[in-house]
C-alpha cells in the first residue's frame, strides 16, 4: 500500500477530486496548507506599504491506495492539476506499513 500526497493550487481541488472519482478513488483527506517552493512568494501593496507574502495558500490531498493504482492515481492528479505555470504543486508517494480501521478492527487492504 502507498500513501499519495499531492500539494496543488486551491482552485484545482474540484477538478482533481472529480478526476480521481472517475477512476474509483473516493476516500481522501484534504487540508488547507501554506507553503512555497520555487515561487518564493510575492510582494503585495496594502495601504501604501509593500510587504512580502512568503507562504502561498495550497491544498494538500492525501489518499492511501494499493501499489497497482499508484501510477494511474499520480498521472490523473498531474493531468487534472496542471496549469503549466510555476506553483502547480508536487506529488509525494510513500510506503504504508499498516492500516487499521478503528470502527471494525479491519486491517491493511480491507481497511482501505
Amino acid at each position: 500500500m502507498k500513501k499519495v500526497e499531492a500539494v496543488i493550487k486551491p482552485f484545482k481541488l474540484e477538478d482533481v477530486k472529480d478526476a480521481l472519482a472517475e477512476i474509483g478513488i473516493t476516500g481522501m483527506t484534504v487540508s488547507e496548507v501554506k507553503g512555497y517552493g520555487r515561487q518564493k512568494g510575492h510582494s503585495e501593496l496594502y495601504r501604501g506599504a509593500e510587504y512580502v507574502v512568503d507562504f502561498l495558500p495550497k491544498i494538500k490531498m492525501e489518499m492511501v491506495v494499493d501499489e497497482g493504482s499508484v501510477d494511474q492515481v499520480t498521472s490523473t492528479i498531474v493531468e487534472a492539476a496542471r496549469t503549466g505555470k510555476i506553483g502547480d504543486g508536487k506529488i509525494f508517494v510513500s510506503d504504508i506499513e499498516k492500516i487499521i480501521r478503528i470502527r471494525t478492527g479491519e486491517t491493511d487492504q480491507e481497511a482501505i
